[in-house]
């Protein structure tokens, strides 16, 4: 063993012996935590760490839907309870994500809706529980702050994906498939196709922003809640990472103020590549004028010099694919691509 190489390990040891046998160090050092993949007759643990589910009908139909994709369905204890817009006390809400962890019994676990309140329970996750017992986790929306909170915390891979309410159409279901239950190292590409008997494909289009290929951990999902973690233990770590973002419901300058924060906490100029998803109803608002999307994002992204492109199917869509936080991957921004480098689960 050549000396550079034994002082690498040495470095490499006594750092896992400050920070713990496994910490999020070691975990980067080794590659990401995979939970095992997803099988038909598998356990999916619903809980609901954001918004209520205020009718009863919604509950019935996304078991349903978890039961139809082939899994048994373990309700959280407080999935169907209430404290003003959240789903129970933050107490209930993370106790039930701790217990899916801990119970043998489930093998995944996934979010009801999203919502707002993730970030009020992201420091009560047993994140070491996590790292003992790794599970799938996923959802979308809100629950970017637990996914990249898990991942960051744990190394574990989770999945930016439908939530048990969302639409399970035969994109959305396809991608999950690939993903989650094949384990395939897929390639993540918008559907194929125009909708409809228009002569142009209107939705689900690419637009390359700047050309290139890049390679690097997948991380990041809603705009709005990530600039919200800026600063804390629970951010993504973005250097040289692919950063995927997305958002719903967002004036312009609002917009235009979180990525100032992305920019302004350095996530902008690690990231190796941009993903833009779709900013679904994100307009002008009142007022004397308004930059537009296209203008927002040019003025944060051509000067980074990374790959960049717009409008993968990710976000609040009908047809959204799974992209697993944490999972190392390829950008295409010529093609409007993402070619994982390796199963994102075992």
């Amino acid at each position: 063993m050549n000396t550079s190489r034994r002082q690498l390990l040495q470095f490499s040891s006594a750092a896992a012996a400050l920070l713990g046998a496994s910490g999020p160090l070691q975990a980067a050092a080794e590659g990401p935590l995979r939970a095992r993949r997803l099988r038909p007759g598998d356990t999916l643990g619903l809980v609901s760490p954001a918004n209520a589910t205020f009718e009863r009908e919604p509950l019935k139909i996304a078991v349903e839907a978890l039961q139809a994709l082939g899994f048994k369905v373990k309700l959280g204890a407080h999935v169907a309870a209430r404290r003003g817009p959240f789903a129970g006390t933050d107490e209930q809400r993370a106790a039930d994500v701790n217990a899916m962890f801990a119970d043998d019994e489930v093998a995944g676990i996934i979010a009801m809706t999203g919502g707002s309140g993730c970030n009020r329970i992201v420091d009560k996750l047993d994140y070491a529980l996590i790292r003992r017992k790794p599970k799938f986790f996923g959802g979308f929306s809100d629950l970017t702050s637990l996914v990249n909170a898990i991942h960051r915390q744990t190394g574990l891979v989770s999945f930016h994906c439908p939530v048990a309410s969302s639409e399970w159409n035969d994109y959305s279901l396809q991608s999950f498939r690939a993903v989650v239950m094949n384990a395939e190292a897929a390639v993540l590409r918008n559907p194929v196709g125009k909708a409809g008997d228009d002569v142009v494909v209107r939705e689900e289009r690419i637009t390359t922003i700047r050309p290139g290929r890049a390679q690097g951990p997948l991380v990041g999902g809603n705009l709005t809640v990530l600039a919200s973690l800026a600063g804390t233990a629970y951010f993504p770590d973005c250097r040289g990472a692919i950063l995927f973002l997305e958002d719903i419901n967002e004036y312009i300058y609002r917009i235009d103020r979180c990525l100032s924060t992305l920019r302004l906490s350095g996530a902008l100029s690690q990231a190796a590549g941009i993903v833009l998803g779709r900013f679904t109803k994100c307009e002008p608002g009142d007022g004397y004028g308004s930059l537009t999307l296209d203008e927002v994002f040019d003025d944060y992204f051509l000067g980074l010099g990374v790959p960049v492109y717009r409008g993968a199917a990710i976000g609040h869509i009908k047809r959204k694919m799974t992209v697993p936080v944490g999972a190392p991957a390829e950008i295409d921004a010529d093609a409007g691509t993402l070619r994982l480098l390796q199963p994102a689960v075992l």
